[in-house]
């Protein structure tokens, strides 16, 4: 969304200053364009994911997106060119881009209709933001967004065997949830936020982006040890090699290897455990900061000082707000559809159909 100023200073000119008079004028008169942009990023410095938890603070009435919405505008990075694409064509690249195909059916409706409620909340023709990487796209192709992968891509990543079972399989998840979208209170849920896992319950939007919003409130997630790494991880640097690592992405921490353990020092966290501040020898900075400048899976991490080593061990992978995906498959595999699943994730929504 762009706002255009014109910015118009009064000349007084004085009788026998045209010449200046007229210079001034042209140079002052002519039009000054200011782009606003709506998100600077979460997700280019070393911390560019940081713009996407910006949550998007406007909004997009219910009845007014009952209108027929069948185009979206994608920047597609790997050709540097925007690409209008048909909505519903356009998410099946974005679930298999973004949650595995082998999920269950259920977990994959869930993706679905976050994806669509996330297009159409990028939608500049509906009022919503678009890309602020991309001007003149809706939406970007990459993490910047939300991850599009074309079928012919898809089929690249998977196995032969398995190729066409699985587009179908994440086709008919688009298919079964046509048109449909998260809302509250009568409006398009703006910020329907999600990744990858959770440490076992999700974050208030608040403990991350720093603004509370009233559908991305703490849940828990039971159960999602079933992912692997993704859902714990443990990192081990040498002292030495760590405090380079600092001072790379943090010029002003100025840390040393012999003190470390002293420099280094947790100062708050949320009860979910993600770490909102700590201390980095000369600075403070967030626990999101350190975790895309040390390239972490979450800001939901631990220090072990070791005599060698230092371990740091990080729960969950993403911000851990919204809808966890591992979460969504468990709790599919238990048994919850995908009205189910998404209501638990956005407290407060209701899916229903935009036309």
């Amino acid at each position: 969304m762009r706002n255009m100023m014109r910015i118009i200073f009064a000349v007084k000119i004085n009788k026998g200053k045209y010449i200046i008079a007229a210079i001034l004028i042209f140079i002052l008169l002519f039009p000054v364009s200011v782009s606003i942009l709506s998100k600077s990023d979460k997700k280019s410095s070393s911390l560019k994911e940081i713009g996407e938890f910006n949550l998007n603070e406007s909004s997009i009435k219910f009845n007014d997106i009952g209108i027929k919405v069948d185009k979206v505008k994608v920047f597609i990075s790997s050709e540097n060119k925007i690409v209008e694409m048909n909505l519903e064509d356009y998410l099946p690249g974005v679930v298999s881009g973004e949650m595995p195909a082998g999920f269950e059916i259920e977990a994959l409706k869930a993706q679905a209709v976050a994806a669509r409620t996330f297009a159409l909340a990028h939608v500049k023709s509906l009022g919503g933001a678009g890309c602020s990487k991309a001007p003149g796209a809706d939406i970007c192709d990459t993490v910047h967004c939300q991850v599009y992968e074309s079928k012919e891509q898809k089929f690249m990543e998977w196995n032969e065997s398995q190729r066409q079972e699985l587009w179908d399989k994440v086709v008919s998840a688009v298919k079964a949830t046509e048109g449909q979208v998260l809302t509250y209170n009568g409006e398009l849920v703006m910020s329907p936020q999600y990744f990858s896992a959770s440490s076992g319950k999700t974050e208030d939007a608040a403990a991350v982006f720093g603004s509370s919003s009233p559908y991305l409130k703490s849940v828990d997630s039971p159960g999602e040890e079933i992912a692997g790494e993704d859902y714990k991880k443990v990192y081990q640097y040498k002292y030495k090699d760590l405090a380079d690592l600092i001072n790379k992405a943090f010029p002003n921490a100025k840390v040393s290897d012999a003190s470390l353990h002293k420099q280094i020092e947790i100062l708050s966290a949320s009860e979910a455990g993600t770490v909102t501040k700590l201390k980095v020898g000369s600075i403070t900075v967030t626990g999101s900061q350190f975790r895309f400048g040390l390239n972490l899976h979450s800001a939901n991490f631990t220090f072990n000082f070791k005599k060698d080593v230092v371990e740091i061990q990080c729960l969950g992978y993403g911000h851990q707000v919204g809808m966890s995906q591992w979460g969504a498959d468990v709790m599919a595999k238990n048994g919850s559809n995908y009205v189910q699943i998404l209501t638990h994730y956005y407290q407060g929504t209701k899916v229903q159909k935009t036309q």
